[in-house]
């Protein structure tokens, strides 16, 4: 195994790493509604990265590198979590009960959109994306706002192509049911009608 220099490790890494940063951390929220768990997935997916960069080929698709990390990742938490107890947070309820105005219910999905789709979509539309299972939601956020094609997705996922296109296929179809009357409220037609 080589051992790569510091030097040679830090510039690879501050070129090709670093500069997919708001991708991952667009990626992490999505996954996770929380910006404090977003923070905490980027992070450890760099630590990872930074770590394990022996393991990254200079000039190949290091987006594609490092969303696999952070999906492994955010796995990993996830199984995590579901073997815990439930918690309360306690602050919430009592935030929650003081302050009943609707605004702060749905203030997250309007972060949401301003900061992550800089106003390219409506609150229906990022409520709808939301509501897909993980899967589902993964492979939309990678294919339809990421661009990455089928291949790469294969293999951020780690599961054949076939799996991708029928995802896809389904996630696209529960949103087009989501999303039918807020498109007849925007003008647009139903054919199915």
């Amino acid at each position: 195994m080589v051992v790569m220099e510091k030097n040679i490790k830090d510039k690879i890494f501050e070129e090709e790493l670093m500069p997919q940063i708001d991708a991952l951390y667009n990626f992490a929220y999505h996954l996770t509604y929380n910006e404090a768990d977003a923070d905490d997935l980027v992070q450890e997916t760099y630590l990872k990265a930074y770590r394990f960069i022996s393991g990254y080929e200079v000039g190949t698709n290091a987006k594609a590198w490092l969303f696999k990390i952070l999906k492994n990742a955010f796995i990993n938490h996830y199984r995590k979590k579901t073997k815990e107890p439930t918690k309360v947070d306690y602050e919430e309820v009592i935030n929650h009960h003081v302050d009943d105005d609707e605004t702060t219910t749905n203030s997250s999905y309007l972060d949401l959109r301003q900061e992550i789709f800089q106003g390219m979509m409506g609150d229906e539309i990022t409520i709808a994306i939301n509501s897909l299972d993980v899967p589902f939601r993964t492979v939309i956020l990678l294919c339809d706002l990421e661009g990455f094609k089928y291949e790469e997705i294969s293999k951020i996922l780690d599961v054949p192509i076939g799996t991708v296109r029928s995802r896809l296929h389904r996630a696209r179809n529960m949103l087009k049911d989501k999303l039918r009357e807020y498109a007849k409220t925007m003008g647009y037609s139903d054919k199915e009608d």
